[in-house]
């Protein structure tokens, strides 16, 4: 596109809190980031939405009819809605109208939107959700793919996710040599499953990493790792229980916290503190994952996003087009030869 300035297309009506909190998010992300973005749905319902704001830029709105709803299946719902708003935003960007695509709503319809859509890139056998978590190290967070993609895997995926892990880590998330690990079940090259087994071999063999090692379920938030890259079926769940954690944590902190004026007065104190506490362990901080993989920058939020979640989403959208991610990773990814069963 001729302008540097980045612009997104956002998926207005995905998510349980549609179109209001996508827009609220959408709108002060035009406002604070320097990007231009596209609401894509009901402009019946978007403009409705728009009246509660005052803002000085100007919005654009791109109309599309329906939305794939969560109990329906991916590709037959993309199937029988053209114009749902997941398929008219990723081809936005297909048709170079927008730079990115931030959508919350049925995470398998936009992967799978992604896939049809826009293509993988060149290299990449299968497409991969990162997510970043908290770690016990203020100052470092720690990449987690795949988290949802893809439940089965063979070593050739992995070691790829790997190699999107790495670019990412460094160039989004400012780590000079991200260190790469496997998630397993012990230290030791020999442990784990089959797959675990002959991934550790791929990796440690690939001279565009950093490997080094195993990661067990305690290593995960220790700050040792800077990607930790497993099967979608075992990433998604650690996702879902490091998030439940973090809301575990806030609520025992404020339960726990003292009542009466002393508890005000320290909370007062304390607020600092927690608000940081809240922006480390807090899911919504960090707007969701990067599809990586496929040829073109989409990110897919929580469906519970609100706000706050949307601008961080669309932020990390605008971080992947400003530093070049797509074209680093397909640079670095070398076409192998075809897998061998097992492989």
């Amino acid at each position: 596109m001729a302008s540097n300035r980045a612009r997104i297309a956002i998926d207005a009506m995905g998510g349980d809190h549609a179109p209001a909190e996508i827009v609220a998010g959408a709108l002060r992300a035009q406002a604070e980031l320097d990007i231009d973005v596209l609401l894509v749905g009901d402009r019946e319902q978007i403009e409705a939405s728009l009246k509660h704001h005052t803002s000085s830029h100007s919005v654009e709105i791109v109309d599309s009819e329906g939305t794939i709803e969560m109990h329906e299946e991916p590709l037959s719902g993309l199937r029988r809605k053209p114009k749902a708003s997941i398929n008219v935003a990723m081809d936005l960007v297909k048709q170079n109208r927008a730079d990115a695509v931030v959508s919350a709503g049925h995470s398998g319809a936009a992967m799978a939107a992604g896939l049809l859509r826009l293509g993988r890139l060149r290299g990449i056998d299968r497409p991969a959700i990162g997510a970043v978590l908290p770690t016990i190290m203020a100052s470092k967070s720690v990449l987690i793919l795949d988290v949802g993609a893809n439940v089965d895997c063979r070593p050739k995926y992995l070691e790829q996710f790997a190699v999107m892990g790495a670019i990412y880590s460094q160039y989004v998330l400012g780590v000079e040599d991200p260190k790469i690990g496997l998630l397993n079940i012990g230290e030791e090259a020999c442990k784990g499953n089959d797959l675990a087994v002959r991934t550790h071999q791929k990796l440690q063999e690939n001279p565009q990493i950093t490997f080094i090692g195993n990661a067990e379920g305690r290593d995960v938030l220790s700050g040792r790792f800077d990607v930790i890259v497993c099967d979608g079926f075992a990433g998604n769940v650690l996702l879902k229980f490091a998030e439940a954690v973090g809301e575990v944590m806030l609520q025992i902190l404020k339960e726990e916290l003292p009542q009466g004026i002393r508890g005000q007065m320290g909370t007062v104190l304390l607020k600092p503190n927690l608000k940081r506490l809240k922006q480390r362990v807090d899911h919504a901080e960090h707007g969701g994952g990067l599809l990586l993989g496929v040829d073109g920058i989409c990110i897919i939020s929580h469906g519970s996003s609100q706000a706050p979640s949307i601008f961080n989403a669309i932020r990390i959208a605008k971080e992947a087009f400003d530093n070049k991610v797509l074209e680093r990773i397909q640079s670095r990814i070398t076409t192998t030869a075809p897998a061998t069963d097992g492989d």
